[in-house]
């Protein structure tokens, strides 16, 4: 009894110096390594104070905590801050915040990046496929009926012989999605009370039909596409939470409703817009923004609108290439939106590049001011060699090169072959010119035949200078190589600006 009774004392001891908050452990350098020993399946995320994404998550996480705790689950989750123990950060090569590992078996080597959503029951899933079975076995009613009832969505496989090459694809399938909880039965109560008649997958949601049901051969390769198709709802509201399931999903087609929630016809405008879903699904995602949010605010500036516009619809395509559509008419209803997306999956729209009016004095001071109206004539006039920042007004990067890009239009003011020029891209897109991050730097040389040339070089006046005067070579690379450091533009991260550890990365 004494033994026990020192060994339970040491143990105290030990994981005296793991504190919790809200059921999250929290870690430092200094206990890091023992809290792997003490609870081998971890999720740790590595935050700053300061990120607003951190401190969405914080409610979602402890909420997480607490099911897995209630559970007497040994799946632990714990949290770093990064800004104060920048040695851990660097050990686990954390560069973005929130940054989220998972540990297993108590291995500090090689941990998991988490991949899923960020609402609570999206980690509790996406922690219970690492840790046991992909789907769970359901024995009876009462078990499958509290996997449905927990679970926002949830995809049951009903087989008479769970050794069935059926079953076996199904379970193929559990163990390739990450945010979605499987279950799989061979119960005949359980067939009858869901009235299910014959070996099949149902996906169960708390929203829209309830339920769906597969139809079809049954393969990995074809099930994947009905969950993807089915598990968001036909409508839904971008927010923080929502997010990586909206970015992280198979459909990169997304139209957008930007609407007040407040205003007085905001269920008639939902209305019309789910009606027309009805038709596009596993096609086109169909979203709403409540353009009322603070947070949503650049996302409005992305698609160059403004708050007194709304409510309006745009689409956007978020392949290679960002594309984004706007429909001939400003009236919200099904027809509208059903002739607008039919247009587009038939190929038939021509993207919409925004643009400002050409300001009267664009060309008064040594760096030129261009706009979508007037870039093709300056960018591409073949007796000039001309050198354009693309940048963003919120870009931290794009407001350190300011001072030194005026400096260089100086320099070369009196050059008559040589024009320095900017262009805001948040406001002004370009067919012809693909811009993936702040600031971009391109030149185009003299000549008919529309040549780019990527500048790769030190941001300096000296480095600047010496990239004209060789005509582009030094310095430059072919378009599409850039690698300087630069604000990404990522419409996932558009409502905030602190995503990246690096003082003064803004991500759109």
């Amino acid at each position: 009894m004494l033994k026990l009774l020192v060994v339970c004392a040491l143990a105290a001891m030990i994981t005296a110096d793991i504190t919790e908050e809200e059921d999250v452990l929290v870690l430092k350098k200094s206990n890091f390594e023992e809290a792997l020993k003490t609870y081998p399946n971890i999720l740790v995320e590595f935050y700053a104070p300061w990120c607003g994404h951190c401190k969405a998550l914080v409610p979602e996480y402890a909420k997480a905590a607490g099911m897995l705790k209630a559970e007497g689950s040994d799946i632990r989750l714990a949290k770093v801050d990064a800004t104060e123990e920048a040695e851990l950060a660097q050990e686990f090569g954390v560069r973005g915040y929130p940054t989220i590992k998972f540990f297993k078996g108590g291995e500090k080597e090689n941990p998991k990046e988490y991949s899923a959503g960020r609402q609570a029951d999206d980690i509790v899933n996406w922690l219970k496929k690492r840790t046991g079975p992909a789907a769970t076995t359901l024995s009876d009613v009462t078990q499958t009926e509290s996997l449905i009832a927990d679970n926002e969505v949830a995809v049951i496989g009903f087989f008479k012989d769970v050794e069935s090459e059926d079953a076996k694809a199904f379970v193929k399938t559990a163990e390739s999605v990450d945010d979605i909880p499987f279950g799989i039965t061979s119960d005949d109560a359980v067939f009858s009370k869901f009235e299910v008649a014959k070996d099949g997958v149902v996906l169960f949601k708390k929203f829209d039909e309830g339920r769906n049901t597969f139809d079809g051969e049954i393969s990995k390769e074809n099930l994947l596409p009905f969950i993807k198709a089915n598990q968001l709802p036909l409508v839904i509201e971008f927010t923080e939470q929502t997010a990586p399931k909206i970015f992280g999903g198979e459909i990169k087609s997304h139209i957008l409703m930007f609407v007040p929630k407040t205003a007085k016809d905001f269920q008639d405008k939902m209305d019309q817009f789910k009606k027309a879903a009805e038709g596009f699904k596993g096609k086109i995602l169909f979203i709403f923004i409540d353009s009322d949010v603070d947070d949503n605010q650049r996302i409005l500036e992305f698609f160059g609108l403004k708050k007194e516009e709304c409510p309006a619809i745009r689409l956007i395509t978020l392949e290679e290439e960002m594309t984004k559509y706007r429909p001939e008419s400003s009236e919200i209803t099904a027809e509208n939106i059903i002739t607008f997306c039919t247009a587009f999956t038939e190929g038939k729209l021509k993207p919409h590049l925004m643009s400002q009016d050409i300001p009267e004095d664009w060309d008064k001071n040594p760096v030129k001011v261009l706009v979508g109206k007037n870039f093709e004539e300056v960018a591409f006039n073949p007796a000039k060699n001309v050198f354009i920042e693309f940048y963003a007004p919120w870009c931290g990067h794009c407001k350190q090169l300011a001072p030194i890009w005026d400096q260089l239009g100086e320099k070369f003011k009196d050059n008559a072959n040589i024009v320095v020029a900017k262009m805001d891209s948040t406001a002004n897109e370009i067919e012809s010119v693909k811009v993936h991050s702040f600031p971009t730097l391109k030149f185009f040389p003299a000549g008919d035949d529309r040549t780019v040339i990527d500048y790769n070089g030190e941001r300096t006046l000296d480095g600047f200078t010496k990239f004209l005067e060789s005509g582009g070579k030094e310095g430059g690379a072919p378009a599409g190589d850039e690698d300087e450091e630069s604000d990404d533009l990522d419409l996932d991260d558009a409502e905030e600006d602190d995503s990246d550890v690096e003082e003064g990365h803004d991500e759109l």
